[in-house]
């Protein structure tokens, strides 16, 4: 009876020294977890919260790693030292030497990179880009970045005139934590976007030419134009459009063709496209499709005449769809 007893409580510890451990097993792996949630929003906050919206890794250095100082005294990018930084607005910055981290902290203003260390070009269009250190330059004493030799070539087109709307328009790109603001020279144009300043609802305007056929595009392959955000299918679709926007971007603002030819703005299906004479113009549905296309030549003139009407009428405004046609 003893034995019984003994062996019952035996197996009653063991089941609870089991649980125990269990338990341990799920209180350190709920840890586990918690601290990578931690570690991602910090390595997040770091980047776009703080009372400074700067370009940092998951580290807070800036200007992945190169010195600041550099730029000027050597004028090449030269890869900063961990064991010389210096925290400044937010931002971790690394030095080649402690002579140049010296430097730096007696003039941080003279020596940091502007715009939080994003994309100079970028931020003169309203948003922001990642940089390539071997597209800095020096302007006006001030150490500017471009995002790649595309973004460079925009910049040097007006150096003096795309700095001073970087100047004007970085303060709402980084209160908006970069998010594409709408600038001064969008507000002249009239697009069909969502809220989110979208166009097409997505779909890849190069593919309809060089595929014939609507694709989804996706965020991470975008690019802006005439005020409207652009999505595509492939890194060579959105280069092809950087390029040459004005092949592809559709016609009327990629608002309905028909619709436009009898003075309306209606929605798009972009399913029901044709590129006539190399532009791309959507319709509204099949039905609208067949009237476009019954006089198309006629009816591509009246669209156009209209056109240009509807802009000045309707150009940086919240618009809604008009009724349809009778």
């Amino acid at each position: 009876m003893k034995t019984s007893t003994k062996s019952a409580q035996l197996k009653e510890i063991l089941a609870q020294k089991a649980m125990r451990n269990r338990f341990h097993r799920l209180f350190f792996t709920i840890l586990l977890l918690l601290a990578a949630v931690t570690t991602g929003i910090t390595a997040k906050a770091q980047k776009a919260g703080g009372k400074y919206f700067n370009n940092v890794d998951e580290h807070g250095v800036i200007l992945d790693g190169y010195d600041a100082v550099a730029f000027f005294t050597d004028n090449k990018p030269v890869k900063g030292d961990p064991a010389f930084q210096y925290t400044y607005q937010d931002a971790i910055y690394y030095f080649a030497t402690n002579e140049h981290k010296e430097l730096f902290k007696q003039d941080p203003e003279k020596y940091k990179p502007q715009f939080g260390g994003w994309c100079a070009y970028a931020v003169s269009l309203g948003r922001i880009a990642p940089i390539d250190v071997n597209t800095f330059s020096i302007t006006g004493g001030r150490l500017v970045i471009q995002h790649n030799e595309r973004a460079v070539k925009g910049w040097n087109k007006d150096v003096a005139g795309n700095l001073v709307k970087a100047d004007k328009y970085w303060p709402a790109v980084s209160a908006k934590n970069g998010r594409q603001i709408t600038t001064d020279e969008e507000k002249g144009f009239l697009n069909n976007t969502d809220k989110d300043g979208l166009i097409l609802q997505g779909y890849d305007a190069v593919a309809y030419f060089t595929e014939n056929r609507a694709v989804m595009g996706s965020e991470k392959f975008s690019a802006r134009y005439n005020g409207a955000t652009y999505w595509f299918a492939s890194e060579k679709n959105a280069s092809m459009f950087k390029d040459h926007p004005e092949m592809f971007a559709p016609q009327y603002g990629a608002y309905c063709g028909y619709a436009m030819s009898v003075n309306r703005l209606r929605p798009i299906n972009p399913e029901i496209f044709d590129v006539i004479d190399g532009r791309l113009i959507l319709q509204h549905s099949k039905d609208a499709y067949d009237k476009f296309h019954d006089g198309l030549a006629g009816n591509i003139a009246k669209a156009d005449g209209y056109w240009p009407k509807k802009v000045k009428k309707n150009a940086g405004k919240q618009v809604g769809f008009d009724e349809p046609a009778k």
